[in-house]
């Protein structure tokens, strides 16, 4: 897919009652229903396809800047990607400005260190290129750069005080889908607990989608991103917020990622499967925009904030207990996408036995991909779940699950992992 920046400002749905919403989906009004409201305008151009991000100094001319500044963490830069991307920037004339010194869930402490590199380099375009956490520190430091303050003033929605400066995404990972949304996820340094901060201003211009670049992943990053991405594409298809459109994201994504999860597992050079990887990362992340999250991500991010567990083992963790949990109301709806796995299969599975298969089939996943499906693998007391229980029910995402989360439910999703 390769939309022009005057083809993608042209996709503009509006689907709904007259009735005046915020950008979001009326919550209240979705339960089941197909008719579910939802205003939403794709702002990012997508450019995919093997070595598409040898185009990098033509796309970062289309938007205008000559001082590009190149977000990449020690990793990329190890990986050569860093030096490919800079190089033809040089080629073409643009000077090149960098910053490296950020980690895997970026931190406020780490976005402030970007914004004063940037400060020196006073550059008038931004590169993501990387993981989730290259595209979410971009993001963060973009936020203050552009608005000033601190990253903290823009937890939450809707924050930035003016335009930001165009961002492109390179991601050379297949897992979060932050190249076609408008969040990024920055850890506060003292308390580490995650800030979600969105603004439709901070969505990427353009998205490149090279699978040469998810190439050179380790297995480990390859297991992480594609559990990553696959929790995605289940969470926002059964969420308070489904409609017509985040459900037409979220089933592709689920799709391309079902069958070449394995694939990529068992043949790392597959580039075929790679692409379909990151394209079904990023369907599901246009499915987040719109869809959010639910209970997985909630109860996930307390094993990440209070014991250090990588966000994509601590959410395929929980996946299969919250695909039951829902299940016991939505069994249609992962049935549905039973069927995006083997149709013939799908056909000989009663509906309401549907959950209880596709959480084996997603714990057979997390287990081929070599990461825990209990806290006791982790070496994670049971003795802790009432803290994570109290840290999840404090989590924005898990007001969008489909069954809303208590005490009790909460507890016992923990106890089915322990």
């Amino acid at each position: 897919m390769d939309l022009s920046d005057n083809t993608a400002a042209a996709l503009f749905f509006v689907f709904g009652s007259s009735k005046k919403d915020d950008m979001t989906t009326n919550v209240d009004a979705i339960g089941s229903s197909s008719l579910a409201s939802f205003d939403i305008q794709p702002r990012t151009r997508l450019v995919f396809g093997p070595g598409s991000s040898d185009k990098i100094a033509e796309l970062a001319g289309s938007l205008g800047g000559r001082r590009v500044m190149v977000v990449s963490d020690a990793g990329i830069v190890d990986a050569g990607h860093f030096d490919r991307v800079a190089g033809h920037l040089r080629s073409a004339g643009f000077e090149v400005g960098s910053f490296h010194d950020f980690a895997e869930n970026p931190t406020s402490t780490m976005v402030d260190a970007g914004v004063a590199a940037a400060a020196d380099f006073q550059p008038d375009l931004l590169i993501g290129l990387g993981g989730g956490s290259s595209l979410d520190c971009c993001k963060g430091m973009n936020f203050v750069f552009s608005c000033g303050g601190s990253i903290h003033d823009y937890h939450g929605v809707g924050k930035a005080t003016t335009d930001l400066l165009p961002m492109i995404a390179v991601p050379t990972t297949a897992g979060t889908g932050s190249e076609t949304q408008s969040f990024a996820l920055i850890s506060d340094a003292e308390t580490h607990v995650k800030m979600a901060c969105g603004d439709p201003r901070a969505a990427c211009r353009i998205a490149v989608l090279d699978p040469e670049l998810t190439l050179t992943m380790p297995q480990s990053v390859t297991s992480l991103t594609g559990i990553d991405a696959i929790s995605h594409a289940l969470e926002t298809y059964v969420t308070r917020r489904r409609n017509a459109i985040s459900v037409t994201y979220s089933r592709r994504a689920f799709g391309l990622l079902a069958s070449s999860f394995a694939r990529v597992l068992a043949s790392p050079d597959d580039v075929e499967a790679r692409g379909n990887m990151q394209l079904g990362a990023s369907l599901a992340g246009m499915a987040i925009e719109t869809s959010m999250l639910g209970a997985a991500h909630a109860t996930a991010n307390p094993l990440t904030a209070r014991h250090n567990i990588v966000h994509g083992q601590a959410v395929g963790l929980m996946l299969p207990a919250v695909i039951r949990f829902n299940g016991t109301q939505h069994a249609d709806w992962y049935m549905e996408l039973l069927r995006e796995i083997d149709p013939e299969t799908a056909s000989k599975v009663r509906t309401q036995d549907a959950p209880d298969q596709l959480a084996d089939v997603v714990q057979e996943w997390v287990q081929s991909a070599g990461l825990a499906t209990s806290l006791d693998e982790l070496s994670i007391p049971s003795s802790d779940i009432g803290l994570f229980v109290e840290d999840a029910l404090q989590q924005w995402t898990g007001t969008f699950n489909p069954i809303a989360l208590d005490e009790d439910t909460t507890r016992a999703l923990y106890r089915e992992v322990a």
